[in-house]
This record gives structure tokens, C-alpha cells and sequence, in this order.
């Protein structure tokens, strides 16, 4: 699968000016993750990549239910820049503790699907056995 995202850079043009120039960036899908499945750049990440994302994960279709789940670990992380205990996330939006592993299989899934960087090996154990 391609993906396609704009890459924002600044370019000098002159004394003390610049411009900022926009660049239609085309790649594999396999090209953008490492080896656990995790962005390698996590500011690429948009809607589209989170459903491809979720596709190859066995995730056919992301419900309004996967989306807030993925907009309250991007929240937290944007907050706190560590990986939230899942039951929290679940909590938050009046759900049981299994709310999150149900939708997607995994806590280290949903994680993978919010486009989120490497939390770290403690992180990815904890994320993977819930």
C-alpha cells in the first residue's frame, strides 16, 4: 500500500528570509514502520495511515469507538510523552479495563494505529499483555 503525506520544510531564499516549501512525499506503507510495527516517524501519521495501519493489523474498519481510543492516547502522549496505563484510557471514556484489547486485539495495537513512536521495551511488554 502507498501513502502519501506533505513534509513541510524551510528553505532559505535569501538574507534573512525564508519560504516554507511543501513536499508530496510517496512511500511504502512497509517503508514507514520498524520491525515492531511502530512508526519510524511519527509526525507522517494521519487518519488514512491509521486505517492501513489497522488493515494489516486484521482491523477492517476503525469505528467511533477505535477513534476515541486513538485520539486519547495521542492526547496523552502529546501531554505526558510516555504511554498511558491502558485502564486509564478505558476509564476515561466510562469503559471496562478490557475495552481497548477488545477493539484492537492489543493495547501495543492501538498503540501501532495512533501512529505513536517506540514507548520503549518496559512499555511494549506492558502494552502487549493486556
Amino acid at each position: 500500500m502507498q501513502i502519501s503525506f506533505t513534509r513541510s520544510m524551510i528553505r532559505p531564499v535569501g538574507y534573512g528570509k525564508e519560504v516554507v516549501v511543501d513536499t508530496v512525499v510517496e512511500l511504502r506503507l512497509g517503508q514507514a514502520l520498524d520491525e515492531n510495527g511502530l512508526l519510524i516517524d511519527p509526525a507522517i501519521w494521519n487518519e488514512s495511515i491509521a486505517r492501513e495501519i489497522a488493515k494489516q493489523l486484521g482491523i477492517d474498519e476503525l469505528s467511533e469507538d477505535h477513534w476515541q481510543v486513538i485520539r486519547a492516547l495521542r492526547q496523552y502522549y502529546l501531554e505526558f510523552g510516555v504511554a498511558p496505563a491502558m485502564n486509564n484510557i478505558c476509564r476515561s471514556q466510562g469503559r471496562d479495563w478490557h475495552w481497548v484489547h477488545d477493539l484492537f486485539h492489543s493495547c501495543l495495537n492501538a498503540w501501532r494505529v495512533a501512529g505513536l513512536p517506540d514507548p520503549g521495551e518496559e512499555a511494549k511488554s506492558y502494552l502487549s499483555d493486556m
